[in-house]
């Protein structure tokens, strides 16, 4: 597998493998994350369609990454916000710095795994329900993206002590609400 560092810099550089690979690696992941946020398919559609035509008009002049989901999907997000702002026909509720994702964690893919039972999914699940729409968003990007707290605080527009405050509070919060052997599943199956 080509590391993200060396299909980027080719990127840039205008290799013709470059641009369908980065795509067909994260179209899926940027629909779902878009998702997220907003449930118009469309709207999700022509901002991933736009961001690509973005990238492709300024591949240049794109900075170093070597983490090439985190830089789509930073970029991503800023212009998801923009147009759902600006978009009159989508309730739009948050404010310019914040925009609220509605992170849920799916069985399959984010907490438990397939090979799970039912019944923890639905523990763990109903624990990530409690707690707000940030605490979520900050969770899924700290365990589900494995997301470092400089990427949090650029995705989320934070500092760096507030996104780490803002985990632990959001683990403390799950403490409270699973008892030790059911924060033990959460914690072991989130990967830390």
């Amino acid at each position: 597998m080509i590391p993200d560092t060396k299909i980027w810099s080719d990127f840039r550089k205008g290799e013709p493998y470059a641009l369908p690979q980065i795509y067909h690696q994260h179209v899926q992941m940027l629909f779902r994350y878009g998702k997220k946020f907003c449930q118009d398919d469309d709207l999700i559609k022509d901002n991933i369609q736009e961001l690509f035509f973005d990238l492709i008009r300024t591949r240049e002049n794109l900075g170093v990454t070597d983490n090439i989901s985190y830089y789509l999907m930073a970029s991503f997000r800023r212009k998801l916000a923009k147009s759902m702002k600006s978009n009159k026909f989508i309730n739009y509720q948050s404010d310019d710095k914040e925009m609220k994702a509605e992170i849920v964690y799916s069985a399959e893919h984010d907490i438990i795994g397939k090979e799970e039972s039912t019944y923890k999914t639905r523990v763990v699940q109903s624990a990530l329900a409690e707690l707000s729409p940030r605490q979520r968003e900050i969770l899924f990007y700290r365990f589900t993206c494995g997301f470092d707290y400089d990427q949090i605080c650029k995705i989320m527009s934070l500092q760096y002590d507030s996104a780490r405050k803002q985990v632990s509070r959001a683990l403390k919060a799950m403490k409270k609400i699973l008892s030790n052997g059911q924060m033990l599943l959460f914690l072991v199956f989130r990967g830390m």
